[in-house]
Order: C-alpha cells, then structure tokens, then sequence
C-alpha cells in the first residue's frame, strides 16, 4: 500500500514541481490529479508542504541574485525599496491565508470548483494575451509601493484553487503596467514569502496529526517537486517573453473540460 501511494505522491511532486510557477494552478492540478488517483491526505497537508521542494528550486535559481539583494540592502535605497515592495505585496495574503485558511481547504479544495476556474481563468488569459496594454515598467526594482500591494490583492484570488498565483500575479501586474517578462519575475520573487509562509503555517497547524508514512510521502513528493520546479524556472522568462499565455491558457481550458468529463463519468480511484 504505502509504495502505492509512494508511486503517486512521487507524480504528484513532479505534477507540483511543473506547474507551481506557470499560470495554471499547480494547486487546481494537485487536487484534479489526487481526486482520479485517490490519493489523500491529512487535512490535505500534502498538498501545501510538497511546495517546499519548488521554493528551493527558485531559491536555487535567483541564489545570487539574492545574495547581490541582501548585500545592496544597508547601502542601496533602491533594493530597499524593492524589499519593503515584496513585503507590502505579501501582506494581503499572509492575512488574508490566516483568517481564512481552514475554510478555503474545507470548502474551496474540490474538484468541481477546480475545473471551473480552470476553464475561466484560461479565457482570460487568451483575452489578456490579446489585448494591448500600455507598459510603465520592465524592472522590478522599479516597481512602486502602491502597485506592490495592488498586485498582493491580486494574488489572493488564487486562495480559490484553480486560479493560479503565478497567474493572478503575473496579469494583474501587467493590468497595473508591467511587461510580460518583469511580471513573471516578480511573480517569482513574491512566491518565496507566500510560499514559505504557507509551508511553515500549515505545517505549525498540522504536524501533530503527520504519521511516519504522512512525513515520507511529503517528502518524496518536495523532492520530485525540487527538480521538476528547477527545470521550468530556467526557462519560463523567456518562454513568456516570446510567446506568451496563449499555450497556458489552452491547457488550462483542456485539464478543465476533461476534469468535468471524468467527475460526471469516472469514478476515482480508492487507495
């Protein structure tokens, strides 16, 4: 049983690491694939812990960019005020997450409402694809603090699973005049906070209810999530910049529709 559900949450890690940074709700794509899988777990722990392995990944990839940040910060009034930037974008889901989590994983975490917002949020992106938006800014050191928060605002509507946080960051940055390229980066950056915050908060709340067995899955799971994360951070800024959503939109619309096929049709797997 437990290779079973090793085997599967090895899948998952690989499906986490693939979609954490694209516009497609790794979240919506965990719980489609757990529900048809049956794979579940304890207070769906799993689910947030596993993205530890993708928040390693971009550490590891901006690692010196990083560096160069905490070194420029006592001197440099500019990388400062990009700091306070990421910590300003960050408080409306830190606050937000706290108020609301438990309700937003005992409600919101199903299936159908998965593949809705799936469908709707791959619309939007083929009309955002299209339109022309005027561009104010293409570096993140430059972005000001009222459009940091604004773009913290928008990243809250990926609490509802399916949305996507890499998505709902990245286009209401280029509603607020962003370019594709400075949106996605900021789109990561703001990740390491969000994400590390939602690690260490849900682990805090549920590592009393982890079994052994609970503890080797997320474990499996973080580091299949590690490499394939390091994978698509490498090259997602210049996949962006050259063709834009148009192909996240598609899948998106696609995992959707065939989540609605296989809820209406199939029955899930029981482990």
């Amino acid at each position: 049983m437990f290779i079973i559900d090793a085997v599967k949450a090895l899948v998952l890690g690989i499906v986490e690491g693939f979609t954490e940074f694209l516009p497609v709700s790794s979240t919506g794509h965990l719980l489609l694939l757990g529900h048809f899988l049956g794979f579940e777990s304890k207070g769906k722990t799993f689910e947030v812990l596993v993205q530890l392995g993708a928040i390693l990944a971009i550490l590891m990839v901006y690692f010196w960019k990083l560096i160069a940040i905490v070194t420029a910060l006592p001197r440099d009034r500019k990388t400062q005020m990009f700091v306070v930037g990421l910590l300003v974008a960050f408080l409306p889901a830190m606050v937000i997450g706290g108020i609301a989590g438990s309700y937003i994983k005992s409600v919101l975490f199903d299936p159908r409402i998965v593949c809705t917002t799936l469908i709707a949020g791959g619309l939007i992106l083929l009309a955002v694809d299209e339109m022309q938006m005027e561009t104010r800014y293409t570096d993140i050191m430059e972005y000001p603090l009222p459009m940091c928060l604004k773009i913290g605002l928008f990243q809250c509507l990926a609490m509802v699973p399916g949305v996507s946080r890499s998505g709902a960051t990245i286009v209401g940055s280029m509603f607020l005049g962003a370019d594709k390229r400075s949106a996605a980066e900021f789109s990561f950056f703001l990740a390491m906070p969000t994400m590390a915050g939602a690690f260490a908060y849900d682990l805090l709340k549920n590592y009393k209810i982890l079994a052994f067995n609970d503890v080797a899955l997320i474990i499996i799971g973080f580091i299949a999530a590690f490499f394939s994360a390091l994978f698509v951070v490498r090259g997602f800024l210049q996949f962006v910049s050259s063709h834009g959503f148009k192909w996240f939109a598609w899948w998106r619309i696609v995992v959707g529709i065939l989540g609605w096929a296989g809820i209406l049709l199939l029955k899930p797997v029981v482990s």
